[in-house]
């Protein structure tokens, strides 16, 4: 600043004693004005204050007088040219610094303007009138009218004939009355059979019962007689004269009585009776009667369950195997099996035990056993996903009737005695894949004493010559079994038209006193498909797979092949279709096709089984 000022006055100075010329006055004057133009800059910016900057313009406006009015006295001086250059170098005194939330004096900055909006509208004419709202019809489809009773006929290849009569009936506005007429035959024809293959299985079922919501009960009565052929003799082995010599024919006949009861209110829950009457045409008979009362007690919060079990079988048969003498057995088991269910959050478990007493009274040992009967569930996600675990164990009662729905080309020259189930240990996972996808995943490991295996009898050449002598029927092994098995399977209703399963369980094995488990197959799988094509024709398919299973062969030494053999079955797969047109609400038309593969399998070791076959049928609904 003091810069500026001297340099001012100094051009005064000199224009007023005319040591400076004209020009040169001119130039200080355009110097002045350019220091002023810098003042006022350095101003702007805050570099120096506003007064210093007024009081620099006045100098140097002072001194472009001064200049201008010395040249015009004298304009004879000699010119000089003086360039005095020096930079300007402010310090940190000369500026001030700048406020970081400056004020504003300008008033108009704070001002806010009030917007108002006014909406110009007027009436349009219109001929529009809304209706009253209502919800939209759903489209449903109407329900199928149900029939109490129903008849079907049905008739296809190898002679095969099959009936079923249904009927059922209130009788007042608590009881009511049921039965059911079946039967199906066969006239044969397995490919290569000797002897006779036929077969008949009728039955007839009755029941009368009354619900009430204090008693609910039912007593129930029934006739089933079967006639089945021992034709699994080794092709083209016997001559002709000895395969003339055999009655292959045997004739099961079962008469049973039963009933049940409930009680609503009461701590008796559902029991059950049944006594059985089964009896063959070679002399044989048995006896079976069972009692099974169900207790439950609500104490405190906890549900306690008791279940009472009364089973008496008793039999006898008129020859054994290798001799002609006859035999008997008998057992009495009585059994309770007390449990409580607890229940916290997702975690559900059934605590229970099972004490048994098995009394014989022909052959064999009374003993005592208790199991472990125990059973729990965690919800891990929900319904999606369920683990769940136990261990479990019991004494089971066999029975001849039993064996036979199971293998109908026994022997009457079998031993029965119970099992002892002396745990079964599983852990699996269950839930839902999707709203419609089921599934279920199971592995156990099972330990059984004295558990039942299907064996090949063989042929003994001189013991007798009954029909079921030839290498053509089967006995019954008892032993160890131990079996370690995976069970899973998936279940999905893709719709209410298509429905869908599959299946599968791999076991594993181990005996004690057997050389193999015989018949027991190592795999088995199966899937099922439903269909409804249109609201009149329907379709279905099933498939199950079977793998090879093992069995043994004993011959007399007269005979020219292996006196003993362990053979091995062949896996095989069966493949069944049905496929039905709703003619009515009362007929419906079907057709069903067996073995659509066409498979010469053995189900039983020499046992074949038929081909194609194809029955066709129909099925009529009524009401009295």
């Amino acid at each position: 600043m003091n810069f500026i000022a001297t340099k001012s006055l100094s051009s005064i100075r000199l224009a007023s004693i005319g040591l400076i010329p004209n020009k040169t006055s001119i130039r200080l004057s355009s110097i002045s004005l350019f220091l002023n133009k810098a003042s006022i800059r350095l101003s702007s910016i805050g570099l120096i204050p506003n007064k210093t900057s007024i009081r620099l313009s006045s100098i140097c406006l002072l001194s472009i007088t001064s200049v201008v009015f010395a040249q015009k006295k004298d304009e004879n001086i000699g010119t000089e040219v003086v360039n005095v250059v020096k930079p300007y170098s402010p310090t940190i005194s000369d500026a001030f610094k700048v406020k970081e939330t400056p004020s504003f004096d300008d008033d108009e900055t704070s001002k806010k303007e009030n917007i108002q909006y006014n909406i110009f509208s007027f009436p349009v004419a219109s001929t529009f009138t809304p209706s009253k709202g209502r919800a939209a019809n759903v489209d449903k489809t109407a329900a199928e009218k149900y029939f109490k009773n129903y008849i079907t006929l049905a008739a296809g290849n190898f002679g095969t004939i099959n009936a079923e009569l249904f009927v059922t009936e209130n009788v007042s506005n608590t009881d009511y009355f049921g039965g059911m007429l079946r039967h199906n035959s066969t006239q044969g024809g397995v490919k290569d059979v000797q002897l006779d293959d036929k077969l008949y299985n009728t039955s007839l079922d009755l029941t009368y019962g009354s619900r009430t919501r204090a008693l609910t009960w039912n007593a129930d009565a029934g006739y089933q007689h079967q006639v089945y052929n021992w034709y699994g003799i080794y092709p083209n082995f016997f001559n002709q004269a000895t395969i003339d010599g055999i009655n292959s024919q045997q004739t099961y006949q079962n008469l049973y009585l039963g009933g049940r009861l409930s009680l609503g209110d009461s701590f008796l829950k559902e029991s059950t009776l049944k006594f059985n009457r089964f009896w063959d045409a070679y002399g044989s008979a048995e006896n079976h009667f069972v009692v099974q009362p169900n207790l439950e007690f609500d104490i405190v919060s906890e549900k306690i369950n008791i279940g009472i079990v009364l089973d008496y079988i008793s039999g006898s048969f008129d020859n054994s195997f290798n001799t002609l003498t006859s035999f008997k057995y008998g057992y009495t088991n009585v059994g309770i099996q007390p449990s409580i269910q607890l229940q916290k959050d997702d975690l559900s478990v059934n605590a229970g035990v099972g004490i048994f007493y098995s009394a014989a009274q022909e052959l064999g040992e009374s003993k005592f056993f208790i199991y472990p009967q125990v059973i729990g569930s965690y919800k891990v996600v929900g319904d999606l996903m369920i683990a769940y675990a136990g261990v479990e164990g019991t004494l089971k009662q066999n029975a001849y009737k039993e064996f036979v729905d199971q293998n109908f080309f026994l022997s009457p020259t079998i031993f029965v005695a119970p099992t002892d189930q002396k745990y079964d240990v599983f852990f699996g996972l269950k839930g839902k894949l999707a709203n419609a996808v089921s599934y279920n995943m199971r592995a156990s490991y099972l330990n059984e004493d004295n558990k039942p295996l299907f064996k090949n009898n063989g042929y003994e050449e001189l013991v007798g010559n009954e029909g079921y002598r030839f290498g053509n029927s089967f006995g019954v092994a008892y032993d160890n079994i131990k079996t370690f098995s995976f069970f899973g399977e998936l279940n999905a209703d893709f719709s209410k038209n298509v429905s869908f399963g599959i299946n599968g369980t791999f076991s594993s094995y181990t005996s004690d006193i057997e050389a193999e488990a015989w018949n027991l197959p190592s795999l088995n799988l199966g899937a099922n498909l439903d269909v409804n094509i249109t609201p009149k024709w329907y379709a279905g398919a099933k498939v199950f797979f079977v793998g090879e299973r093992k069995d043994f062969v004993h011959y007399a030494a007269s005979i020219p092949v292996p006196a003993d053999a362990t053979v091995t079955l062949e896996s095989y797969f069966d493949v069944n279709a049905h496929i039905g047109y709703k003619y009515s609400d009362r007929l419906n038309f079907f057709l069903k096709g067996n073995n659509l593969a066409n498979q010469d399998y053995q189900r039983w070791l020499n046992f074949r089984v038929q081909g194609l076959q194809v029955m066709a049928g129909a099925s009529y609904k009524f009401d009295f």
